[in-house]
């Protein structure tokens, strides 16, 4: 009976894994080909072509240590 059943197992694994990956291989190649890019507004010049280079990001350095020492002085009282 553990014989049937390991043997039974191990095929429904391997039958899983396989219809798995093809349809995780054809959704992805689905979302590949229907891709739509959400663009934020300010993307944008005046006339809606897209600005190519003049957009800028910032990083704020260490704005989660701050928030890291709050939470301490929290605990501590």
């Amino acid at each position: 009976m553990l014989a049937i059943t390991l043997v039974f197992s191990s095929m429904f694994f391997i039958i899983s894994l396989i219809v798995g990956g093809l349809v995780g291989w054809a959704f992805n190649e689905h979302s590949k080909n229907n891709q739509q890019y959400y663009m934020h507004p300010e993307m944008f010049d005046s006339n809606g072509n897209v600005i190519p280079d003049e957009v800028i990001a910032f990083r704020f350095e260490g704005y989660d240590e701050h928030q890291d020492e709050d939470e301490e002085e929290e605990s501590k009282s």
